[in-house]
């Protein structure tokens, strides 16, 4: 494997935010394997699997996200990589479109397999660090559990 042919862990990085930034949906999904697995661990219910699936998402950010760039940054090992996302564009609304995270993938030969989802939109204001970290741990009314988008929710 070797990252000159646009195999290996940091050449998909590459290749997909090349793909974001043409908007070239054809060059995004053959990124993904057809069996590939989505994760997002903070909200569960949205993992999903297949390239299909992969398909049918951009498909929807390309159409309502129409000047979307990306950027990313990244360290890779042999099969796997870390990448720190910033997605940005204006809605057909016009308002601002504006996303950062991580996804880490794990890639066999010019393909991701699977990935953790931590890509969020960005919250402009909301309160300072305190007032977040009251929420986090706030339990919700009578249930005794904290909130689910917590730090100190179910896994942590």
């Amino acid at each position: 494997m070797t990252e000159i042919k646009g195999e290996g862990p940091r050449a998909l990085v590459n290749r997909l935010t090349d793909a974001v930034n043409t908007h070239d949906l054809e060059a995004l999904t053959a990124c993904f394997a057809e069996d590939y697995r989505n994760e997002t661990p903070a909200h569960p219910a949205r993992g999903f699997r297949g390239r299909a699936q992969v398909r049918r998402n951009w498909e929807q950010i390309f159409a309502a996200v129409p000047d979307l760039t990306a950027e990313a940054h990244s360290i890779a090992d042999s099969d796997s990589v870390w990448s720190e996302w910033e997605m940005r564009g204006t809605r057909r609304d016009g308002s601002p479109h504006l996303m950062r995270g991580v996804v880490i993938f794990g890639v066999e030969g010019t393909e991701a397999t699977w990935a953790r989802f931590y890509l969020e939109p960005v919250q402009e204001g909301g309160g300072d660090v305190d007032d977040a970290v009251r929420r986090a741990v706030a339990a919700r009314s009578g249930s005794g559990v904290a909130p689910e988008n917590s730090p100190t929710g179910p896994g942590r």
